[in-house]
């Protein structure tokens, strides 16, 4: 195949073409006398396998699986794959027990009492950095205490909740901006449709990037295993 023949079987550009091979996720691609590249079925099986797990894993993990398994490491790039499920096995988790605690946890009232947090304890309950919590309230998302004599924040049930919820809400992408409406919502009114429609986008995205990797699993498998019996491969939906 020519270059433009395996962007068309791929669905990509020749010049995605030519960026995959840069970045060392293709095999090697021989070139004819007159340095024109030419292209066969590993090349394609590639192209597609990176696709998928750039689309489930990011173009950054997909990369170093791809050349884990080009360069023959593929206890490796097995292990890059593991570590990918896993989180994304932790992400569908999170994401459960946010949508569980929307149905059985009542809004948090702004004044309700209970044990405070200092900014690295509420970072570190998140697994964020603490330079996130100031991000979070400068774009007006938080609110929390100061401490009259040392001006050390501290955050109360209220701000605890709202930060779990911004939180996922950023893992999904959200912007700052979207989120507000969505606290001010659960704030006011106690309602929160806007966040179930958050948690509910979110799975669907989950669910696509599962696809994605199965899709591109499929497809690596050729080139993990040559020996494997042989098809046609057909370009990612």
């Amino acid at each position: 195949m020519r270059t433009v023949d395996l962007a068309r079987a791929a669905g990509v550009s020749t010049q995605q073409i030519r960026n995959y091979e840069d970045a060392g996720v293709l095999p090697p691609v021989p070139r004819t006398g007159s340095g024109y590249r030419t292209f066969d079925e590993r090349h394609l099986r590639a192209v597609l396998a990176y696709r998928g797990l750039a689309a489930g894993h990011g173009p950054e993990p997909a990369r170093a699986i791809m050349r884990a398994v080009l360069a023959g490491e593929v206890p490796r790039a097995l292990a890059l794959m593991d570590a990918g499920h896993a989180a994304l096995h932790q992400e569908r988790v999170a994401l459960q027990t946010t949508a569980a605690a929307l149905e059985a946890v009542p809004p948090v009232p702004a004044d309700a009492g209970g044990p405070e947090l200092s900014v690295g304890e509420l970072a570190a309950q998140l697994g964020v950095r603490t330079s996130a919590l100031r991000v979070w309230e400068a774009a007006g998302l938080l609110a929390p205490r100061r401490e009259r004599v040392t001006g050390y924040r501290r955050y109360g049930p209220a701000e605890v909740r709202d930060a779990r919820m911004i939180r996922m809400l950023r893992q999904s992408w959200y912007p700052l901006p979207r989120i507000g409406p969505i606290l001010d919502g659960l704030r006011r009114t106690g309602s929160s449709a806007a966040l179930r429609e958050a948690v509910a986008g979110r799975q669907a995205e989950l669910t696509r990037r599962s696809a994605a990797l199965l899709d591109g699993a499929a497809h690596l498998s050729h080139l993990v295993s040559p020996t494997a019996e042989s098809r046609p491969a057909e370009p990612s939906a």
